[in-house]
């Protein structure tokens, strides 16, 4: 008989074989529903729990784990969203901001302080470029203009830290209306904002050519930044052990046919025209398994996750790799296409 699970999250070009029944969990009959990953978070950490497998933030399960003693899910490590992050900072050309180091001082706006793309973000320029978050005044917005993607912001986004300045943006300005009006000189935000979009002149990327400079960041750290990861129901895994290692071959399976479409056909289907190049590139720098899952590649990305939350203020104690991840998982490898 098989076992029935309840599952969510993005129905991503990785994981799309899993939401349309192409690729199955062995031994399950799993149900895949769309939810935006705010509202994932909050379903799990606050809400009803009725989801058996659900992709979820990663820093926000961090700090569900070490700050509010959280142990109803545990991770293994299967990585649906990575994204680097210089490009999600966004600047006003009039405030005098050409390179990281000119942001100490001003103001910067969020919609989520403790999202994990802004932990990211701020744990980057202070390792790179100097810049703590201690060194600037921050806001946080009253809405998100990107909510109908990502979710209502959760709570465990909006954990304030010590001894950095927050305050909270004003009522019925999201964060591009904070930096399209000028009430702040940059924005930290996962999604391009509304303002930058639509040509504001005043708005632009702090790295025009963020590939250039992400490529950088890779090939000095070796960091592909984690955004998301995958959460199984504890009881659960212990109560079926076998889950775990067939949850993680069905979404490497799912993500294998993902990386053989992009190879054989890809170029075709996309609307990009380097599109060839852009994969060629991407392989030459990062290896055919760029997106890899398991723990072999991706444990220096999560401890730096790991170190930064702590360094923030954030998490009380610096996590590790064991305290998250279940143990059954952390020999998990994929076999590569």
């Amino acid at each position: 008989m098989s076992l029935s699970l309840n599952a969510a999250g993005y129905k991503f070009m990785r994981t799309k074989a899993l939401f349309e029944g192409i690729v199955e969990i062995d031994g399950c009959d799993a149900h895949y529903e769309e939810m935006a990953i705010g509202d994932i978070n909050t379903h799990v950490f606050s809400g009803p729990q009725t989801l058996d497998v659900t992709e979820i933030g990663l820093h926000p399960f961090m700090l569900a784990y070490a700050n509010d003693n959280f142990r109803a899910y545990t991770l293994l490590p299967i990585f649906p969203l990575r994204l680097f992050r210089h490009r999600s900072v966004f600047i006003r050309t009039d405030r005098g901001i050409e390179k990281p180091e000119d942001l100490k001082g001003k103001t910067i706006a969020t919609p989520g302080y403790s999202s994990t793309s802004l932990t990211w973000i701020r744990g980057i320029f202070q390792d790179e470029y100097g810049v703590f978050p201690k060194d600037i005044n921050w806001i946080t917005a009253a809405s998100n203009s990107s909510a109908k993607i990502s979710g209502k912001t959760s709570i465990q986004e909006q954990v304030i830290p010590k001894d950095v300045t927050i305050q909270a943006g004003p009522e019925g300005k999201d964060e591009s209306d904070l930096l399209e009006s000028g009430d702040v000189d940059a924005l930290f935000h996962a999604a391009e904002p509304r303002a930058y979009v639509k040509g504001h002149p005043q708005v632009a990327r702090l790295f025009p050519d963020y590939r250039a400079t992400e490529s950088a960041f890779f090939a000095k750290t070796e960091i592909f930044p984690i955004m998301h990861v995958v959460a199984v129901k504890r009881e659960l895994l212990e109560k079926n052990p076998w889950l775990a290692e067939a949850v993680f071959n069905a979404y490497a399976q799912a993500k294998k046919m993902a990386y053989i479409e992009m190879t054989k056909i890809g170029w075709a289907k996309d609307m990009l025209p380097w599109y060839g190049q852009e994969l060629e590139e991407t392989r030459s720098l990062m290896g055919n398994n760029f997106y890899s899952y398991g723990l072999g590649f991706t444990r220096k990305t999560l401890e730096a996750l790991f170190r930064y939350s702590f360094q923030q203020g954030l998490c009380k104690y610096e996590l590790s790799i064991e305290d998250l991840f279940d143990p059954l998982g952390l020999d998990f490898a994929e076999v590569l296409p």
